[in-house]
């Protein structure tokens, strides 16, 4: 029986099989995409995952883009994140849970398994996919869309994205042990080019035209994946994530339990 905590909606998962595969499809934003960035209750979706049973995560997420070589209608494959957000619960370790007592500093490099993005960029490669293999985005509170200032500045930092929903999803996904990747699908050049605004409508557009494309590479990706043997990585990540919650040694964390 799984056991759902922060106020969960159980209603946004849907379980089923992928070539004889068990797997839970989350609905990030609701059935109906009506919930916003802010108001995403990843604390309750990720914990969702983890009380049905997953033992890991892939993600996808509608990107912009910041730089001109990271074209709408590409993947990217992202190896960290810069996280901007503001109002987000963003660790089980407040207080809230008896199940995650204490604090705990989880470490964030790398921010994406690495032995996950190495299947997902295989995959891919197999499929025909035009990816970039590394790059970073930054995770902005939204609902808004960036001023031209911020689009520009955020790309002289050097990064590749920018999105609403990355963080704080794969730092909970650590804290919980579970491997766990993304997939950026890029709808725009954001607004830092003079010559090309984002909008809603052609986001939607872009994103509904690639929307094959994560399909593909996420039924591809599920086979390589139940062919692999999980045991090691996940008893690393949980000890890892143990060794960073600030309690003793004889206090039972049991979801970090290997």
């Amino acid at each position: 029986m799984a056991k759902f905590v922060f106020n969960v909606i159980p209603n946004v998962f849907f379980t089923g099989t992928i070539g004889g595969v068990p797997c839970i499809l989350l609905a990030r934003h609701g059935r109906k995409h009506d919930i916003m960035p802010s108001d995403v209750n990843f604390r309750a979706n990720l914990w969702g995952m983890h009380s049905l049973g997953a033992k890991v995560i892939i993600a996808s997420i509608a990107c912009g883009s910041l730089q001109e070589n990271v074209k709408p209608g590409e993947l990217v494959f992202p190896d960290s994140v810069f996280d901007r957000t503001t109002g987000r619960k963003s660790t089980f370790f407040d207080g809230s849970n008896p199940e995650a007592p204490g604090v705990c500093h989880i470490q964030m490099h790398p921010a994406y398994n690495e032995k996950l993005r190495r299947i997902l960029m295989g995959a891919a490669t197999d499929l025909n996919l035009k990816f970039h293999d590394s790059g970073f985005g930054i995770c902005v509170e939204g609902p808004r869309y960036s001023t031209k200032a911020e689009s520009r500045v955020f790309r002289s930092w050097g990064a590749n994205l920018i999105n609403m929903t990355m963080m704080p999803e794969c730092a909970l996904a650590k804290e919980l042990g579970i491997p766990y990747a993304t997939t950026a699908l890029v709808t725009d050049y954001d607004c830092w080019r003079d010559d090309e605004h984002v909008s809603m409508e052609l986001v939607m557009k872009t994103f509904k035209e690639n929307a094959h494309k994560a399909k593909s590479l996420f039924v591809e990706t599920v086979k390589r994946i139940a062919d692999e043997d999980w045991t090691e990585e996940i008893a690393t990540m949980k000890k890892a994530a143990r060794d960073a919650v600030m309690v003793g040694p004889e206090v039972v964390i049991k979801h970090l339990e290997f």
